[in-house]
């Protein structure tokens, strides 16, 4: 069992209770089984999760739909599950998906685990979602620092010159200053700022 599945279960273990259905969903290595939770009326939120998880490390696209509205969901381990399985599912739609949530202004408390998501998938998407992301995360007083963090350090890491602009700008904020020399350093080289 690897590490993120077995955080998952331990967590998800505690939610289900003694439940018998918990088991079952752990043990179960029948995939059509696991998809059929993802569609019967009444599935507790946690089976639904560990189901989609599973699906999701199978890299069966049927978990989809699940994964994105958990990675957009309040509670940050459930996002943070959702993107490890999404990065791992291998569909073509998981960063437009992801794009989408991180640029989402009304989700916007919600979006280190796609901006996160974004930068583990390297996909084109990323780049111009994460100077989206980070520009408006630029304001004065914006309560968001950890998304903001998290797309300067993700700008850094894809090391696209496209991120210049805005992580200049970011230089100019406490919080963000440091990880912003870093990441120009990352795009622009030694000695070619």
């Amino acid at each position: 069992m690897d590490e993120e599945l077995r955080t998952l279960t331990e967590r998800l273990r505690r939610e289900a209770g003694s439940s018998a259905v918990y088991d079952r969903l752990v043990a179960t290595e029948d995939i059509d089984e696991l998809a059929g939770v993802l569609t019967e009326p009444g599935q507790p939120l946690w089976a639904r999760e560990l189901a989609a998880f599973r699906l999701g490390e199978a890299g069966d696209r049927r978990a989809f739909e699940s994964l994105v509205l958990l990675l957009n969901h309040r509670d940050p381990p459930r996002c943070a599950s959702a993107a490890h399985a999404l990065a791992r599912l291998g569909d073509p739609r998981t960063a437009r998906a992801a794009a989408a949530l991180a640029t989402n202004e009304l989700r916007v408390a919600y979006a280190l685990h796609p901006v996160l998501l974004l930068v583990e998938l390297r996909a084109p998407e990323a780049v111009p979602a994460l100077i989206t992301t980070l520009q408006r995360r630029l304001r004065p007083h914006d309560p968001y620092r950890r998304v903001a963090l998290a797309c300067v350090e993700g700008l850094g890491t894809l090391g696209d010159t496209r991120a210049g602009p805005v992580l200049g700008e970011a230089l100019a904020h406490p919080a963000l200053a440091e990880a912003a020399v870093h990441a120009l350093a990352r795009i622009t080289g030694p000695g070619q700022r």
